[in-house]
């Protein structure tokens, strides 16, 4: 009789711990499953021109050299502490980042860093990825931008 009552009392404090959670609720559970992924903000880079005073535009075919050697002196003056052309540095490296970037979104990162990190999902990621490192506005001209991204285009 006792080994009865003992079954019955366990089996009733088994019955209500689980009738009284103990586990994810349905909803919960249709929550977690339904909640959308980040997209991968690089996917669509095409289509990203980033957040600043230039506008998609396209690159001639012809790299115009006076105006890269222009743009080689500005990297190098100011650019050169944090980026180096073809290694990982604080920055990443501008050697093929017409690859994967936008002309304008490049010039936005350039002329606009502050508002670029707050509001470009890419910009985001690439702070994250660079251990919160923001890029330093260095108030270049549209010009100069412009003659650094055909630097770029050198390298």
């Amino acid at each position: 009789m006792n080994e009865l009552k003992t079954y019955l009392w366990t089996s009733l404090i088994v019955l209500l711990i689980y009738a009284c959670g103990g586990g994810q609720s349905r909803i919960d559970k249709i929550k977690e499953q339904s909640v959308a992924k980040p997209e991968d903000p690089f996917v669509a880079w095409q289509s990203n021109h980033g957040v600043g005073p230039v506008a998609a535009f396209e690159l001639p075919m012809e790299i115009d050299a006076v105006l890269a050697a222009e743009g080689q002196a500005v990297f190098e003056g100011k650019c050169s502490a944090c980026h180096k052309p073809a290694k990982r540095f604080i920055g990443p490296p501008p050697k093929g980042i017409l690859e994967n970037r936008t002309p304008a979104w490049i010039m936005n990162m350039i002329l606009n860093p502050e508002e670029m990190v707050k509001n470009d999902p890419m910009a985001k990621q690439l702070l994250i990825e660079f251990n919160g490192s923001p890029m330093a506005n260095q108030n270049l001209t549209q010009e100069e931008a412009r003659a650094v991204l055909e630097y770029f285009r050198t390298l």
